[in-house]
């Protein structure tokens, strides 16, 4: 007697279960949606606090930023899943962009808004109310421009070095270093207490207007790094296949203690880190023998060579 006495059966449930993969990594994405969503309702609660009460506030904002963390683990985890699986789609990049621009666009860049610069005072002559929107908008743009741009080249056959390579900084990094300096210090830039350095025998005061001018910079910076052709480090490459099961297992326990203990510190380490090493290698490429060449020719590649 056959073990599948109904013809078909077999086939159904195959068929069943890899509909269930397909469905995996949207999940994830679903999830990173979520957090974005999150992350702009806490942002817009604590920007409503920050006349009456300046601790939940911080609060507040300390859970927009988390919210973001959580989205770019998601949006790494699907993509990882995907390639895992082998059920990478084109609906699966396109819902996978539509959540990006929610959690690392509109998120950060109303995070940074509200927890940062949109209520501190003109300063060095800039009109920051002004300011503010255009850089919170201009951040928005350039993440949806850095999106559409690598939905193109992912469509096209990449070298080898394109798939370890991102070209401009990817977007949940610019992301994850806002969300890991409102989480350093969620309490509101506006509040944040006046300090005195010493620099090169003068004084100098920074308080909350002076440290939302730099905050206004670096998303600024941020911005123009994303559309750059400055490349990063993809890391897609990353995994059990590249190093010993032990040392996998070792390293992914001393990140998850150090995030779990010392969250702070550690993720804004690592984020800093991903998005200067970016300037680092090409500062370095530069100055190398007989790399200027070469760097100049990397700028002006076609948009097709870009991963």
């Amino acid at each position: 007697m056959s073990e599948n006495p109904i013809p078909g059966y077999a086939p159904a449930e195959e068929g069943r279960r890899r509909r269930g993969v397909y469905a995996l990594p949207s999940l994830f994405t679903t999830a990173n949606i979520f957090c974005g969503f999150y992350a702009v309702i806490a942002a817009l609660k604590g920007y409503q606090a920050l006349g009456t009460d300046l601790g939940e506030a911080a609060r507040l904002f300390d859970n927009a930023a988390k919210a973001i963390g959580f989205a770019v683990l998601f949006d790494a985890l699907d993509g990882r899943i995907a390639r895992m699986t082998k059920t990478t789609s084109d609906f699966g990049v396109e819902l996978d962009s539509l959540a990006d621009v929610l959690s690392f666009g509109l998120a950060p860049a109303l995070l940074a808004y509200a927890w940062g610069y949109g209520m501190t005072p003109d300063i060095y002559g800039v009109e920051m109310g002004k300011a503010a929107w255009v850089v919170s908008f201009l951040y928005l743009v350039c993440g949806a421009f850095r999106l559409a741009r690598f939905n193109v080249h992912a469509r096209r056959t990449a070298t080898a070095k394109d798939r370890r390579q991102f070209v401009g900084l990817p977007i949940p990094a610019a992301a994850g270093l806002i969300a890991a300096i409102v989480h350093f210090s969620p309490t509101p830039l506006l509040a944040q207490p006046a300090r005195s350095f010493t620099i090169l025998g003068d004084s100098v005061l920074v308080n909350g207007a002076v440290l939302g001018f730099l905050m206004l910079l670096l998303v600024a910076a941020l911005s123009g790094l994303m559309i750059s052709t400055i490349r990063y480090r993809s890391f897609k490459d990353l995994g059990v296949s590249t190093l010993s099961p032990r040392w996998t297992l070792l390293l992914l326990a001393l990140l998850v203690a150090g995030i779990y203990f010392y969250s702070q510190w550690v993720l804004i380490f690592l984020a800093g880190a991903y998005v200067t090493h970016g300037l680092a290698m090409k500062g370095l490429a530069l100055l190398r023998p007989g790399r200027r060449e070469l760097a100049s020719a990397e700028v002006s590649t076609p948009i097709k060579s870009e991963p």
